[in-house]
């Protein structure tokens, strides 16, 4: 009976601990992805594109708010008083009839309290241009955040375009590395034979083992290179970090028509977002100058309020009701706006430095990617002829070694070779393409 209560707790026990491993073992989804679905996924859920959202509801919200100087302004203001027995005199003119006579002091009433309410509004009808340059320079401002935001989207959506390279790169290198691995162990098997039979030195098997080995610790350092680009890929993409993602494996065999660098450059002189925006920031510097200017004129503005006064036994007022035109001028910005008006002239000046600069940092930026996908491009070429003489003396070599005329460090040093040769050409043509989208990004073209 004890037996089997023990093997009843052994039972629970186990079934446990296996619940228990369920639980914390996190369920692994392996969802397919080509690039365009994951740059259209990498910019809905990009935390940059959403910081620079917040950024467009400030600048628009800021144009809100200089278009809103234009309307009236309303204070409104009261006060009740509660006072201490104050002495209060009350004097009338001499009347001609034989009344009171003239300073002699009437009998005033005791006043300990007062109330009184102001209603004043004010229609600005000329500041001196201030509030019209001061929305015209907030709406440069909000197109240049939109502009900015546009171009923040364009250098994601790059990002994403080279984190999926890379994926890409990892899982090729994983399954190259993986095939010379099984190559490997199977020439380790063949040698263990011969040796066994004393055909073949023990000195070569051990030679081959440990290129296995050696080529068994590349395969973990490449497993762990795929799920850490796995891991960045589903960050930049929102998901779960347990999802694994399949790259497209046909995604370095399209090449693209490649224009003359000329277009390049030319395409990204006009259409390069962030050259957009600074120009617009220029201009919104420029309007500057002019508000600055405007403090030198005065502000004419339509005003009309509402009083009322009530004073226990001594005053009330009702129905006082004002309109008129109020004018202002502030005499000492005459020798005071100079100042002001410098600066906004040198951060004037300075914008359009930094738009000169930018348009040079463009064109480089142009030369330097145009550049680096013809060198991808010959590289590509290069590569797959060294696949094919790496193959060829591979053959070769086990050729001769089969016929004793090559050395067992001969066959292996072939066979890394190899190896070496086809990861160059994979990554070559991965490489090909995120020159070719880094290209259309810096020319102000849409990836692709």
């Amino acid at each position: 009976m004890k037996i089997k209560q023990l093997l009843l707790v052994a039972v629970i026990l186990s079934a446990a601990n296996s619940g228990w491993a369920q639980e914390k073992a996190p369920a692994t989804e392996t969802r397919p992805l080509t690039l365009k679905e994951a740059v259209d996924l990498g910019l809905k859920n990009s935390h940059e594109l959403k910081n620079s959202a917040a950024k467009i509801d400030e600048a628009t919200a800021a144009l809100r708010e200089a278009v809103e100087q234009k309307l009236p302004g309303a204070k409104a203001s009261g006060s009740y008083l509660r006072l201490n027995s104050a002495n209060i005199k009350l004097r009338q003119e001499q009347d001609n009839s034989g009344g009171t006579p003239p300073d002699e002091p009437t009998k005033a009433p005791k006043v300990s309290q007062a109330m009184y309410g102001l209603l004043n509004l004010s229609l600005p009808i000329y500041a001196g241009g201030k509030i019209r340059y001061g929305i015209e320079s907030s709406r440069y401002l909000a197109e240049a955040s939109k502009l900015d935001a546009d171009f923040q989207k364009e250098e994601v959506a790059q990002n994403i375009v080279e984190a999926y390279i890379n994926l890409y790169k990892a899982k090729a290198a994983v399954e190259l590395v993986k095939d010379n691995l099984a190559q490997s162990q199977q020439r380790v098997k063949d040698f263990t034979n011969l040796e066994k039979n004393g055909i073949l030195a023990r000195n070569d098997l051990l030679k081959a083992e440990l290129q296995a080995s050696n080529t068994e610790l590349t395969l973990l350092d490449v497993q762990n290179n795929w799920e850490l680009a796995n891991v960045n890929m589903d960050l930049m993409l929102g998901l779960p970090t347990t999802t694994r993602l399949e790259p497209d494996s046909s995604i370095a065999e399209a090449a693209e028509a490649v224009m003359p660098l000329e277009d390049y450059v030319q395409s990204a002189l006009k259409g390069r977002k962030d050259i957009s925006a600074l120009s617009l920031q220029r201009k919104a510097t420029e309007t500057g100058v002019k508000i600055a200017k405007a403090d030198k004129y005065p502000s004419l503005a339509l005003t009309g309020g509402y009083v009322a006064l009530d004073v226990p036994k001594v005053l009330t007022v009702t129905n006082a009701v004002n309109i008129g035109v109020g004018v202002s001028y502030d005499i000492a910005s005459l020798w005071k706006s100079k100042s002001k008006i410098q600066q906004a002239e040198a951060r004037s000046r300075q914008m359009i430095q930094n738009e000169a600069i930018v348009g040079d940092q463009v064109v480089l930026q142009v030369n330097q990617s145009y550049l680096n996908l013809l060198s991808s491009r010959k590289k590509i070429e290069v590569y797959a002829k060294a696949v094919e003489q790496a193959q060829e003396n591979y053959r070769i070599t086990k050729n001769k070694y089969d016929n004793s005329l090559a050395t067992t460090t001969d066959l292996l040093d072939a066979d890394v070779a190899s190896l070496q040769a086809k990861l160059n050409y994979v990554f070559a043509k991965a490489d090909a393409v995120v020159a070719y989208d880094k290209l259309l990004q810096t020319a102000g073209m849409p990836v692709q």
